[in-house]
């Protein structure tokens, strides 16, 4: 049983403390109080530690199932979970979807609920009471909180904002080595990029899984406890974690076009009303997980080659899986070789076998001549396929067995084996959070944002 000792900080929603014969460990305690404005508003709700526990519990479970660096180890009890111990950058990461909050107040004329393409990441520095140490000297702020930017011609300078009023001008500026206390801060601000984005696109698709919108989040980072720059003076972004929580206070989470987290309390809601809402929560975040899902590669005779499709999955991979030594992919790779045609009973029960593991499937059906593979492999069962005709170079005409199916046969064509195996896995990124973050990742590279403006 870990038991915990000193407290080492407390803020307004949570203590930390050390973990006795744990010094890398901690254990964040959860409390009932609610707060809004910098603390102006605040009220005590029961149950609420537990509420707050448990969704950064199912959350941070989720990320670690789809390998995103988290710093969580166990939940410990009803209001606790053990930790590893970090030191936080002293930074606010905000990414949004749709345009709600803060981001009209320094944007007065975009519209609420605008939505961006590509995922919009904000920084905010972490002060108290208006007042930050820098490296050199302690600085009295217009707000707590600013919104950060780095020149970007430069890189030499941090300009400072007021997150609540039209981004114009800074209020201000200092050299990038008075802000951070390492060097490659650049990097660091990419990095934090990356991660936040991603674990946004897990999230998000996971609310979407049941029927909820997640609009933004805010989350913070951390190194864990011991960890120094390197020889160059740089952070060694390979360890940083995402850290604190995240809870219902850390985002804007849409049902039927109403908000069911913090934005409810700021608003101004009978306290009943929020108390629900937080169990609610909870609740569903329960069911925050991975699917049991498999890419079947289907062949009717081994002349029919499956290495264009072996060499696009390792590209697919390798561009938008980066997995560790050890790591598993979040889909099932299987290879099936089994004519249509002269094995039609073997072909069935290879069929229905497999789906019995898993229902769950998308099945690529490669082969040549007739290609009546997929379309009885899709006659036969629920699970979507697509056919690549293996020929079609040497024999065009042999894509009208594939095209020209009979009704209540849905197969569909594609002639790339790259794109059959993307739209493989676009299909079951529907229902999986990791899929659908890997790939949206790659694909938000090349949108644009076009920011929509109110002029009334």
């Amino acid at each position: 049983m870990m038991e915990a000792a000193e407290l080492l900080s407390e803020g307004k929603t949570k203590k930390i403390f050390a973990v006795n014969d744990a010094p890398v460990d901690v254990i964040a305690e959860s409390k009932d109080d609610i707060t809004a404005g910098d603390g102006k508003k605040h009220d005590v709700i029961p149950m609420k530690a537990q509420w707050a526990t448990t969704t950064t519990c199912n959350v941070f479970r989720l990320l670690q199932q789809c390998r995103a660096p988290v710093a969580f180890k166990e939940q410990i009890d009803a209001t606790s979970f053990l930790a590893p111990r970090c030191r936080m950058i002293p930074l606010e990461v905000v990414v949004r979807r749709e345009a709600h909050g803060s981001f009209l107040q320094r944007n007065p004329n975009s519209r609420k609920g605008t939505t961006f393409p590509r995922l919009m990441v904000e920084f905010f520095l972490k002060t108290s009471g208006r007042h930050w140490q820098g490296r050199e000297q302690l600085y009295d702020l217009a707000c707590d909180d600013p919104l950060v930017i780095i020149e970007p011609r430069t890189a030499k300078t941090v300009f400072f904002f007021d997150p609540h009023k039209p981004l114009q001008d800074p209020f201000l500026e200092l050299p990038l080595n008075e802000v951070f206390d390492f060097k490659n801060v650049e990097q660091v601000f990419m990095h934090l990029s990356g991660a936040a984005r991603y674990a946004f696109l897990v999230l998000e698709k996971s609310w979407q899984i049941l029927d909820r919108r997640l609009v933004d989040f805010k989350i913070e980072f951390g190194v864990p406890f011991g960890t120094s720059l390197d020889e160059n003076g740089s952070l060694p972004v390979g360890q940083i974690l995402i850290a604190d929580v995240i809870d219902n206070d850390s985002w804007r989470v849409l049902q039927d076009g109403a908000y069911i987290d913090k934005q409810i309390y700021r608003d101004g809601k009978d306290i009943s009303v929020v108390a629900e809402n937080y169990r609610l929560v909870a609740e569903l975040t329960g069911n925050f997980s991975l699917p049991k899902q498999a890419l079947v590669l289907w062949r009717g005779s081994e002349k029919d080659d499956f290495s264009p499709f072996h060499s696009a999955i390792i590209k697919i991979t390798r561009d938008n899986f980066p997995l560790a030594e050890g790591e598993k992919h979040p889909v099932v790779f299987r290879d099936i070789t089994v004519s249509g045609h002269k094995q039609p009973i073997s072909a069935m029960n290879q069929l229905y076998g497999h789906l019995l593991s898993y229902p769950d499937s998308v099945i690529i059906a490669y082969v040549g001549r007739s290609n009546a593979l997929g379309p009885m492999l899709s006659a036969n069962c629920m699970a979507p396929v697509i056919s690549v005709p293996a020929s079609w170079k040497d024999f065009p005409d042999d894509v009208w067995s594939s095209l020209r199916t009979p009704s209540d046969v849905p197969t569909a064509t594609i002639l790339d084996p790259g794109n059959a195996v993307l739209a493989a896995l676009q299909i079951l990124a529907i229902r999986n959070p990791a899929v659908y973050a890997c790939l949206k990742m790659r694909q938000e590279e090349r949108l644009i944002n076009v920011l929509e403006v109110c002029l009334s």
